[in-house]
């Protein structure tokens, strides 16, 4: 990934103006994934007047209005139908992109980062992140030169006007037809961002008492105190309003945070506890559940109590739905609230988890804030070395005997990662264990070993 010009782990996503998230740079986007797909078709042998397909939704970001008109025009010069969604969240590209048949799906957002931010994420025909293959072939012909077809082979643009219907009976569908959420109150943290609409809609319509806020969306609000990121106003306001339950989106709807009747707040590993612990026991839980680095080794212990196994895999949710293909599993997800059900989903969808873990709830009789009690939480020390030569010192032979020490030590009773980022000269210092003295204690000794050991590189 490290080579690519312009696709990240999670698409291209920079500050709204700087190259690439412009719209000269969006226009020639959008040509090439035209261009791809044609090209496609022509290798697989489909017919010539058959044009390519592709989706387009956004969040609500002011910025989104010009994105979506310039991928619009990229893709309609190389000969590609458009259909536009309008602010839809992110699971919702992936699952349209799949029922309307489509050649490919198109997400402009930024998801939890503010407005002034943006970017694309594509979904393939079966709602999955392109390969690397395809979005190799797609950088190439960003680079190439621009062109148009013939103007009796341009494509057509069509508006979706029942798109927010169409996922909301999708996500409904997700649960058994007879499932309810009458008598519940729920508040719902929309962030301001791509499920204001859709949402409410859902949880009203299976019964449930709706409180929403950050549902009123004006262009530069998206994730400002808001949402799965920032969850004080949820956390007041079902504490005000004597909720039972209340839930955080992000932006693009792709994360979910959840707080219980007592305000207390409940991530990614609380809700993989929560499902994991529901599935088991009903006997629905396929292969391992996979968590990141980053999962708290808390959920570890308490999955293996009832005899299920946590995988890790690297931090981005990609890699966590590799790790679930290779292991044939249907649960994963990161801390911060990117949850995949693969029984019910092809991407991290927050509405769903939400209803997952409501139907779950439901189903057994229980609260949340006393089912959370299963988890027993590591206390948790990230110490950030910002050093040149930082990531070159992992592989110093000082930091390594350091690290195999601080193992050797919490060996079965917490755990050490060492991680480097990958673009900057940055290393994170992780460090769990049951003492939260001796775990800053450990994680402050391995930062000064890295960092000594960058200063000698």
């Amino acid at each position: 990934m490290s080579q690519r010009k312009y696709f990240g782990t999670d698409g291209i996503r920079g500050r709204v103006g700087q190259w690439p998230i412009s719209a000269d740079f969006m226009l020639k986007l959008g040509r090439a994934l035209g261009a791809v797909l044609a090209a496609q078709q022509k290798a697989q042998q489909k017919k010539t007047s058959q044009r390519p397909l592709v989706l387009i939704g956004k969040d609500t970001r002011v910025s989104g209005y010009m994105f979506e008109s310039a991928l619009e025009a990229g893709l309609v010069a190389a000969g590609a139908d458009v259909r536009l969604l309008g602010p839809m969240p992110t699971p919702a590209v992936a699952y349209l992109t799949r029922s309307l048949r489509a050649d490919a799906g198109i997400v402009i957002s930024a998801s939890h980062n503010p407005h002034h931010d943006n970017g694309i994420k594509f979904f393939s025909a079966s709602g999955e992140k392109l390969s690397d293959a395809v979005e190799d072939a797609i950088e190439r012909e960003v680079d190439a030169d621009f062109a148009t077809v013939d103007s009796d082979c341009l494509g057509k643009v069509v508006r979706i006007a029942d798109a927010v219907t169409r996922y909301a009976e999708f996500c409904k569908a997700t649960l058994a037809e007879d499932f309810s959420l009458a008598g519940m109150k729920l508040v719902l943290d929309c962030a301001n961002g791509a499920t204001y609409q859709v949402a409410p809609k859902v949880f009203a319509e299976l019964g449930a008492e709706v409180i929403a806020i950050g549902d009123e969306p004006d262009g530069f609000n998206i994730n400002r105190e808001v949402g799965s990121t920032h969850p004080r106003a949820l956390q007041q306001a079902v504490l005000e309003h004597g909720a039972d339950l209340g839930i955080a989106f992000d932006g693009d709807g792709d994360r979910v945070q959840l707080v219980d009747r007592h305000g207390a707040v409940a991530d990614g590993d609380d809700i993989l506890f929560v499902l994991a612990r529901s599935w088991h026991a009903r006997g629905l839980l396929q292969g391992p559940v996979v968590g990141t680095l980053m999962s708290n080794y808390g959920l570890q212990l308490a999955l293996e109590g009832f005899g299920a196994t946590l995988l890790r895999a690297n931090v981005g949710d990609r890699y966590v739905l590799q790790r679930l293909k290779e292991h044939d599993g249907t649960l994963g997800g990161e801390t911060s609230g990117h949850i995949l059900c693969l029984d019910r989903a092809s991407t991290g969808d927050g509405i769903v988890a939400a209803l997952a873990v409501l139907e779950a709830l439901t189903l057994s009789g229980e609260d949340l804030a006393d089912v959370r009690k299963g988890l027993r939480k590591m206390p948790q020390i990230m110490l950030n070395v910002r050093a040149e030569g930082a990531r070159e010192a992992l592989s110093s032979d000082a930091v390594r005997e350091a690290q195999a020490e601080v193992e050797r030590i919490l060996h079965g009773r917490g755990r050490v990662v060492l991680r480097a980022s990958g673009t900057e000269p940055l290393v994170r210092v992780t460090v769990e264990a049951a003492d939260e003295a001796e775990v800053r204690q450990m994680a402050e000794r391995l930062a000064d070993v890295v960092k000594s050991a960058a200063e000698r590189s």
